[in-house]
């Protein structure tokens, strides 16, 4: 039987790639009222399943970005310590039958890799029930270069850990610096 509604598109193959591109909701951000998503890029899937460096393999942790090295090219003094305590949240939230490309994807199309935003609320709480919660949410230095902040949400032994590491930075620096200028301590 024959069809009355005959369509006829007369657009190019391009314009029906990019038009159905557009049209995938999940890929384009959201606007509600003050809070809106992100777009979500072909950066954001290659470092799903092909992350570059350990900032993208920790990803679905939350944004820690620390560099290796600082802008002068030397190793940077932060890089060492903000990782192994990431490692650290890594081996305590990653179950062993959970891929990490898998805590990844959540992170990106779950939590729109942040820790404010939400862009679907139920692959959010998935995220939030593998990992238990654990969560890097910033680190920052305050005053001077060795007065480390770190903040996370994670267990008691990982806050430990976390207060440890910016104790030690503290003690470090607050002791070269006393080398370095003795009369600014008097």
């Amino acid at each position: 039987m024959k069809s009355k509604f005959k369509i006829k598109d007369s657009r190019t193959f391009t314009q029906k790639v990019q038009d159905f591109g557009k049209s995938m909701l999940f890929w384009r951000g959201r606007k509600k009222g003050m809070i809106g998503t992100r777009n979500i890029e072909w950066n954001d899937i290659r470092e799903i399943f092909f992350p570059r460096n350990e900032n993208e393999k920790y990803l679905y942790l939350g944004n820690f970005y620390v560099s290796q090295y600082n802008q002068k090219g030397e190793e940077s003094i932060y890089y060492e310590p903000i990782m192994s305590l990431v490692r650290a949240m890594d081996k305590e939230a990653k179950p062993k039958w959970c891929p990490r490309w898998f805590l990844r994807f959540l992170e990106v199309f779950g939590n729109d890799k942040s820790i404010v935003r939400v862009r679907n609320r139920k692959l959010h709480n998935l995220h939030c029930k593998i990992t238990q919660g654990i969560r890097f949410i910033d680190w920052k230095t305050k005053w001077e270069w060795y007065d480390l902040r770190i903040s996370i949400y994670a267990s008691k032994e990982l806050n430990d850990m976390a207060d440890q590491i910016e104790k030690d930075f503290y003690y470090r620096g607050k002791e070269e610096d006393m080398k370095k200028y003795p009369e600014l301590f008097v």
